[in-house]
């Protein structure tokens, strides 16, 4: 069984995953449809793991596997909401300070869902996080447009998905849960490019060498990491921790593609790793709190 600190280290990697996702979805959509490159590589990611979990699947009862597919519709619906929005978007600053905010929410939502409440650090740890993700997103003026509402929706699909996904963390393998979703996502995802999309009569042999960094590291090890993280940590400090997704997306962009790094980019950064600190520090208190009562 992990520990709580290694369970939080691999979510923190996870992070780094994730944000490499968003650079290798942007270079393979250059040649690629949208929903067809979603389909694509979340199947796949699915066939990478199911040598991984094939035993388990044959063991495993027909509800709980219908129970891991429900929790990948919802999966399926944030990512193709989430890809619409980068499709009909003029500028992604907003976008991105949306779909951040997915990780705020969770506790929120496990509130009413399961009867966890928030631990009263967060609350302090809030408007830390959310003033930094503004600032880290922010490109200088806010535009309204239609896709801030389907980032919106795919947000608030996200933070249910991740409250799901941690319940079923621990009734299910971790590696068929998460084969289960990557495979209803690929199959919804090629759907959807079967209505709304055509297929281009040449692909680039380069967009195939990101597709393969997209299934391989930011899809099949990417979800089984966050998975095993979330069995093991608890929604509130993995939903801080997964803040940090943001973060190393804007540190990727000013490596790879030369993006500039103004100073609210700075201290936004600052401000959410504050808020990890913060929630850190206070959750460690009230542990040593409780210890000391329980003596």
């Amino acid at each position: 069984m992990l520990s709580q600190r290694k369970a939080e280290l691999i979510l923190i990697l996870t992070t780094l995953l994730a944000a490499m996702g968003w650079i290798f979805s942007k270079q393979a959509v250059q040649g690629l449809p949208a929903f067809g490159f979603i389909g694509l590589r979340f199947v796949l990611a699915s066939l990478c793991l199911l040598p991984l979990c094939y035993t388990a699947l044959i063991k495993t009862q027909l509800k709980y596997i219908a129970k891991a597919m429900s929790v990948g519709v919802i999966l399926a619906g944030a990512i193709l909401l989430w890809v619409h929005a980068i499709s009909v978007s003029s500028t992604l600053g907003e976008g991105a300070f949306i779909m951040s905010l997915s990780m705020l929410l969770v506790p929120l939502i496990a509130w009413p869902l399961f009867n966890i409440r928030p631990l009263n650090i967060f609350w302090i740890s809030l408007p830390f996080a959310i003033i930094g993700l503004f600032l880290l997103s922010f490109e200088g003026n806010w535009q309204a447009s239609s896709s801030q509402m389907w980032f919106a929706l795919s947000s608030l699909l996200l933070a249910f998905h991740f409250n799901f996904n941690g319940k079923y963390s621990q009734r299910m393998p971790l590696l068929l849960l998460t084969c289960i979703q990557l495979f209803v996502v690929g199959v919804l995802g090629l759907a959807a490019a079967l209505f709304f999309e055509t297929i281009p009569p040449a692909v680039d042999a380069s967009i195939w060498i990101w597709v393969a960094l997209s299934i391989l590291i930011a899809t099949s090890l990417r979800y089984a990491m966050q998975t095993i993280g979330q069995k093991f940590c608890s929604s509130s400090i993995a939903s801080i921790i997964m803040l940090l997704e943001t973060l190393w997306v804007v540190v990727l962009s000013i490596i790879l593609y030369d993006e500039a790094m103004p100073i609210n980019k700075i201290a936004g950064g600052a401000l959410i790793l504050i808020s990890l600190v913060v929630f850190k520090l206070g959750s460690h208190a009230l542990n040593k709190r409780a210890q000391l009562k329980i003596l």
